[in-house]
């Protein structure tokens, strides 16, 4: 019984072309997931007296008008019904749901990429065993 090892350089080409874009397709999500603020952020300089004071005095005068703001909003709220329920999740207190993470697209695009290669090496190995038994 002969054994001949042939490889066909274009099946074997194919094959290497249809994984490579395959992992491409698994691994371009993960690699989005690290670019996503692409501006720096500016760092902070450091503040003059004359800065801090005219922080502080902005500070107050913002207070003193969301007091006032909130007043009157009191006030109509007496006259509509008596009762002030606050509308929706954030006015009741609620935290806003923020996930910055991307550590699920990174796990999946790692996990898919294994799989693909794994399905892969089992494929040729299996083509390979086939053809030398014959």
């Amino acid at each position: 019984m002969s054994r001949r090892l042939t490889l066909r350089p274009l099946s074997t080409l194919r094959i290497a072309v249809l994984t490579g874009v395959a992992a491409g397709a698994l691994l371009v999500p993960a690699a989005a997931a690290f670019a996503t603020d692409p501006t720096p952020t500016p760092s902070a300089t450091a503040a003059t007296q004359a800065d801090k004071e005219a922080l502080a005095k902005k500070k107050a005068e913002d207070a003193r008008t969301l007091k006032e703001a909130e007043a009157r909003k009191a006030a109509e709220a007496q006259k509509v019904g008596g009762k002030n329920y606050p509308r929706g999740g954030v006015a009741a207190g609620e935290a806003p749901a923020q996930d910055d993470s991307n550590t699920g697209t990174l796990i999946g695009s790692a996990t898919g990429a294994l799989l693909l290669a794994g399905a892969g090496t089992y494929v040729l190995r299996r083509r390979t065993t086939a053809r030398r038994e014959g």
